[in-house]
């Protein structure tokens, strides 16, 4: 499918009532259709995976067509020149998200620039990198504890970050983190512990938050039932 033909079926699929509703979520308003997930996962389907296609419905700049470009793309075919040169035009949250959870955290680059990003100033750059810190912890479940260990110093120095796209991030990827395995809970909130004593109301706010998660009966009997992977 041409991307004109794509970005003609999302324009009939345009809603400005939602437009309005997703801004009250704080989703950028600028360039959006108003079309929700639910058609644009079924036009990804429709559409199938297409490298050449997600790097042109990217460039058109409409805020749905740029998640679409995410579920299309073919991971093994993504380079860090694209990488960086989406993670700049992050503009919203949800964008920022998608293509984290939908192919960015699917390439080998993924580990690195979690780490990377998370240091970054730019405000969805740095949420990018902890969005994929949580994304790395849920769907990469072969990997090993220590791949994970390393992001916690990252997270601590993350934490005192006041902008609430970012301590959301860093709130969300410490949660995931501490919700592997026991061991990595066990990490998880020590190192929640240590964020709740800095002086910042964004760090208290990520440590109470994600203590109340990761030191709760249902985390713990579900962690505690869990098989470990050898």
């Amino acid at each position: 499918m041409k991307c004109d033909e794509v970005l003609r079926r999302l324009r009939m699929l345009s809603n400005p009532k939602n437009v309005a509703g997703m801004e009250r979520f704080g989703i950028n308003p600028e360039g959006t259709l108003g079309v929700s997930m639910v058609e644009v996962r079924k036009l990804a389907k429709q559409v199938g995976r297409d490298h050449v296609l997600a790097l042109e419905l990217w460039a058109s700049g409409v805020h749905e067509a740029r998640i679409l470009a995410a579920l299309v793309d073919v991971p093994g075919e993504v380079s860090l020149g694209q990488m960086e040169g989406w993670v700049v035009e992050f503009d919203s949250w949800d964008v920022c998200d998608q293509v984290v959870m939908n192919l960015f955290d699917r390439t080998p680059y993924a580990y690195d620039k979690a780490m990377e990003w998370s240091g970054r100033r730019e405000e969805f750059v740095k949420r990018a990198g902890f969005a994929l810190m949580a994304s790395l912890a849920v769907h990469d479940k072969k990997a090993g504890d220590e791949k994970f260990l390393r992001f916690l110093p990252l997270i601590k120095k993350g934490a005192t970050d006041e902008r609430n796209f970012v301590r959301k991030a860093v709130n969300w990827a410490l949660r995931q983190i501490g919700k592997r395995n026991l061991t990595l809970n066990k990490k998880a909130v020590e190192t929640a512990k240590e964020i709740q004593k800095l002086d910042s109301k964004a760090a208290r706010w990520v440590a109470s938050d994600a203590l109340k998660e990761l030191s709760g009966e249902a985390v713990q009997a579900k962690l505690k039932a869990k098989p470990r992977l050898k």
